[in-house]
């Protein structure tokens, strides 16, 4: 049976169920610390787990749960399409959220508040908004007993902060066959909107941006060797100093900007749009016009590197013989090799860079069936809206599921007032996102299934 339009009732408990259940994870903290130590991951994640598989059973699903090491939780369940001969679409999100220091925010971080319109709390827009308006969308499937014209694979993955290596990594090296029959995902970072200027009328007008791209990413140490000995003592070998000077010169690099499909596509679109041209010479020029996506279109410009973390010495008057930093890096399409060999130049010989984690880069097509019910379903709620494609900075489990065939799009709406900073939201203070948004994407994702 064809899923047909939902009552108002229903459309009603669909969106209120989105912006409750946003709250509800919140407020289960699901921090991911990192690394391979079980003392460091707490039990956050396996009671965000258990919390969705109990809204999932209460609606009649049968969800099944892989847990790749204890305490890290992999949810899922399948509903099955109406064509068995379509692809199955991956509708998926993840579970962690990287830390917060409760001390630098306005509101307590796992509060889940609601103030002046607003959700605040770790993960409101990464990505507990999303996991919750999936949880409404389904829910509103099972109670309606409707099918979808195909396959859908509703996922809920661990560890996507530090790398998806005890969620979508370990999940598709050692499940595959949950994906069986897929050729299609959604996930974080894409769907939301920015606001133009419209050439011909000076009105305001929303442009959906939908994630068909990701830079690649490699995160890893640079380990600085040299010679201990008393601090009170010349030391021509000091490591710390060794690693400081790679870390300037690494820090000091500067990368050419570089005009990659999705970004050309993007930036052609918003010039439709506005009548505002950009010059190739100067790509930065364009980006005020982008609103609250400017730092991660910013960030697709070139390949990046920061250094995040410090690690070096164990007494005040004792000089070390080891020092480190974890370096990120985030290279655009075919350009890993490349930045490795310049990390290992800059760094210099006395300076080890090794790469922990690296995470390819995708690049899907930007038209074709997935990309048209996008369109339509962002165009039924948001009447007069444009549609563009864009590249994230970041990167998403749909890494890991392009091993599989699966070809990924960041898709999580999200209608956004003009004047709010978006990306710096992500791992940012005070991280939080309207309510009337999260109500708008349940709206769209029930849409797109409908239309997929």
């Amino acid at each position: 049976m064809a899923i047909v339009e939902p009552t108002a009732e229903e459309l009603t408990v669909l969106q209120d169920e989105a912006v409750l259940f946003t709250q509800e994870l919140i407020r289960i903290d699901t921090t991911n610390f990192g690394g391979n130590d079980p003392a460091r991951w707490g039990k956050g994640e396996t009671e965000a787990a258990d919390y969705v598989v109990a809204k999932l059973r209460e609606v009649g699903l049968d969800p099944v749960v892989h847990e790749s090491a204890p305490g890290r939780p992999n949810v899922f369940v399948r509903v099955p399409g109406s064509d068995p001969e379509r692809g199955g679409l991956v509708i998926h999100g993840h579970l962690d959220v990287v830390p917060a220091n409760a001390e630098d925010w306005s509101v307590d971080p796992f509060s889940g508040e609601i103030r002046d319109g607003m959700i605040y709390g770790r993960g409101a827009v990464d990505m507990k908004d999303m996991v919750a308006m999936i949880l409404a969308m389904v829910r509103h499937l099972a109670r309606s007993g409707q099918q979808p014209p195909r396959d859908l694979v509703f996922a809920f993955f661990a560890d996507e902060e530090a790398g998806g290596v005890y969620g979508s990594r370990w999940v598709v090296a050692n499940h595959p066959e949950l994906f069986d029959g897929c050729t299609e995902a959604i996930s974080e970072v894409g769907g939301y909107s920015i606001t133009l200027p419209e050439k011909d009328t000076g009105d305001d007008v929303r442009a959906y941006l939908v994630q068909t791209a990701e830079k690649g990413l490699g995160w890893g140490r640079l380990r600085a060797t040299g010679r201990a000995g008393h601090g009170s003592v010349p030391n021509d070998e000091n490591p710390i100093v060794r690693l400081a000077r790679a870390i300037v010169a690494i820090d000091e690099h500067e990368f050419p900007d570089e005009m990659t499909a999705a970004v050309r596509a993007l930036y052609d679109g918003v010039t439709e749009i506005t009548g505002i041209g950009w010059d190739e010479d100067d790509l930065k020029a364009f980006l005020p016009l982008m609103g609250g996506a400017r730092q991660f279109v910013s960030g697709t410009l070139s390949d990046t590197t920061n250094v995040t973390m410090l690690d070096a010495g164990y007494k005040g008057n004792v000089i070390p013989q080891v020092a480190e930093a974890s370096i990120d890096c985030r290279f655009l399409p075919g350009h890993q090799d490349d930045l490795m060999a310049l990390l290992d130049e800059l760094s210099g010989e006395h300076v080890e860079v090794t790469m922990d984690h690296v995470g390819i880069s995708l690049d899907a097509p930007r038209e074709g069936a997935l990309i048209d019910a996008m369109t339509g379903a962002l165009q039924a709620e948001d009447p007069g809206c444009r549609v563009l494609p864009y590249c994230l900075s970041g990167g998403t489990d749909n890494k890991e599921l392009k091993s599989l065939g699966i070809t990924g799009y960041g898709f999580a709406p999200l209608q956004l007032p003009a004047d709010l900073d978006f990306a710096p939201l992500f791992h940012g203070v005070d991280e939080r996102v309207p309510v009337d948004a999260v109500r708008f994407g349940a709206r769209v994702l029930l849409r797109l299934v409908r239309g997929s």
